[in-house]
């Protein structure tokens, strides 16, 4: 979902797609987020504008996530969040509040939403964590209580209807 696409939601959809916006500008380091339904769809993308698009041409550059893609970092997230409950479970652990995975060239940081949504962040691998944590953390308190079925179901049908 991008800036052009937003037309016609709920102020709670467009709200939220503020929040994750700010989160992706503000946040040094962030390349891409993506919020992940508790079953494993994508509902909000930081993914920038198609290149062939009139909003294209002024969206501002910035780097861009695995491949590029939303529906990558959407996947990783999803899987990263079942793997981690999985292995809680296992461990008697309780629930699973935040996964970070540190790479080479790259992190992934998961945290749970209240709903069972996921949000996932693909930053670059200097990004100060605890940083990106945090705004993570804002991010999920700020949207926990909006994200309902509902909302849900409208970020759904946006994402699909999306070029």
């Amino acid at each position: 979902m991008n800036a052009s696409s937003t037309y016609g939601l709920s102020s709670q959809a467009r709200n939220l797609q503020w929040l994750l916006t700010d989160l992706v500008e503000e946040v040094p380091g962030v390349n891409s987020v993506a919020v992940v339904s508790s079953d494993g769809l994508l509902l909000l993308s930081s993914d920038p504008v198609a290149p062939d698009t009139p909003a294209a041409a002024s969206a501002p550059a910035r780097p861009r996530g695995p491949r590029g893609a939303s529906a990558d970092l959407a996947t990783i997230v999803s899987g990263l969040g079942s793997l981690t409950t999985g292995a809680a479970a296992l461990m008697d652990g309780g629930s699973v509040k935040q996964t970070m995975v540190a790479m080479e060239h790259g992190s992934v940081f998961v945290m749970s939403i209240s709903d069972g949504s996921l949000l996932g962040v693909y930053a670059t691998p200097d990004c100060d964590m605890s940083v990106v944590a945090y705004h993570m953390a804002l991010f999920v308190g700020r949207a926990g209580h909006v994200l309902t079925p509902e909302v849900r179901s409208e970020l759904r049908q946006s994402m699909e209807n999306t070029p």
